[in-house]
């Protein structure tokens, strides 16, 4: 999460100087129109790579993929429900990415809900 966070983060700063010009250089304080511009940069940074490939590029550094549970490539669909339930699972204080200690397939609550798992790669040398 933490790499996919740095690298969220530099996307918003790209995307917030590609608003500047049309905004005089200034965004208002509490302006809900620009959170909603950011919250579909955030929604295409994670959902376009799941449904393309299964990992963003901070699971590709740790060699993680989030698919269907029947193991199946995630679609909108599911990647919407996951991104979503995801930023539920944050409230209150992490609490649905904690339940993963106490789950026998240690899935956090969106994964649960969403129907997704995460899976780890192995390396194959020849």
């Amino acid at each position: 999460m933490a790499y996919d966070g740095v690298l969220l983060i530099s996307v918003l700063f790209l995307a917030t100087a590609l608003l500047m010009p049309f905004t005089g250089g200034a965004i208002t304080s509490g302006n809900h129109l620009f959170r909603v511009y950011l919250l579909i940069w955030s929604y295409l940074y994670f959902c376009w790579p799941w449904v393309k490939g299964g990992q963003t590029l901070g699971m590709r550094a740790w060699r993680i993929r989030v698919s269907q549970a029947d193991g199946g490539r995630l679609g909108w669909k599911h990647a919407t429900l996951r991104f979503f339930l995801a930023i539920v699972s944050w409230l209150p204080a992490g609490t649905g990415y904690l339940s993963s200690l106490f789950d026998e397939r240690q899935r956090t609550l969106h994964d649960r809900l969403s129907r997704t798992r995460l899976e780890a790669l192995t390396i194959v040398k020849d």
